[in-house]
């Protein structure tokens, strides 16, 4: 197993990587929607929140040798629990087929503002 980071995509703690490798599989830790030139949240709105967390999840996993495409797995934390529709719109722009296995449940709130964090598992 391996620790994976890449600078090509905000960081959310130093506790912890963006992604571990283990065998032919990716875990990604929480993924924020956060900018990756500044390290703020992309802005207040849910679905740009969102979006960015898909652009992000994209950078790792291309930066570690996989893709989307090989995505099997996300778990979507989201802080309201009204925001389904958002949220399948931009899963299906991301996923517009064959879309990975996905749990999403409703979480307290996440510091500095951030309303929704993925992790997925992918393979490499």
């Amino acid at each position: 197993m391996q620790n994976f980071n890449t600078a090509k995509a905000p960081r959310m703690s130093t506790a912890f990587p963006q992604a571990m490798i283990a065998d032919k599989f990716i875990f990604l830790s929480g993924t924020p929607g956060l900018d990756p030139a500044t390290g703020q949240i992309i802005s207040d709105d849910f679905e740009e929140q969102t979006r960015q967390c898909f652009v992000n999840i994209k950078t790792i996993l291309e930066e570690a040798g996989s893709n989307l495409s090989k995505v099997i797995k996300t778990t979507v934390f989201m802080v309201t629990g009204n925001d389904f529709a958002v949220l399948n719109k931009v899963y299906a722009e991301f996923f517009p087929e064959n879309a990975p296995a996905r749990s999403t449940p409703q979480t307290m709130p996440f510091p500095v503002g951030i309303l929704i964090s993925i992790e997925c598992i992918a393979l490499l």
